[in-house]
């Protein structure tokens, strides 16, 4: 006989819903850099490739946008030094805010697909973040 107090046997969803799903994890992955270097330490999303593999894309895209900030920055400095061409160094902010779009723009969509169990790999940084995931399993 079965105790009335005995709480029912745990279900396969019940038991699954006490961490993120795959798809949940990747789109958490690319929230900030934090979660992306976490889901890459503990279990069980560090097994987890597509998991892994935005993780590594969020983290690449991070890094890239701080690179092309800096180039930007440089390029600038630069651009006001030369007499000739210091007229073009109001063009910066709007190449500034151009970057930004298409950045805020790529990592929407990144965020939407991996919601959707969708390997999206963005231009050049992509390939670099599926050699990552796969070569660190």
């Amino acid at each position: 006989m079965e105790d009335p107090q005995a709480p029912p046997p745990a279900s396969p969803a019940a038991a699954q819903s006490q961490g993120l799903t795959p798809n949940s994890a990747a789109a958490v992955a690319y929230l900030t850099v934090i979660p992306a270097i976490i889901f890459l330490v503990i279990d069980p999303y560090k097994k987890m490739p597509l998991v892994r593999f935005h993780a590594f894309q969020n983290i690449a895209l991070v890094v890239g946008w701080i690179v092309l900030w800096i180039v930007v920055a440089v390029a600038s400095m630069i651009l006001a030094l030369i007499p000739g061409l210091r007229m073009l160094i109001f063009l910066v902010p709007f190449l500034y805010f151009g970057l930004g779009i298409a950045v805020f723009i790529l990592w929407l969509m990144a965020i939407i697909k991996a919601s959707k169990g969708e390997w999206f790999k963005m231009p050049i940084i992509g390939d670099f973040a599926m050699k990552m995931a796969q070569s660190s399993n």
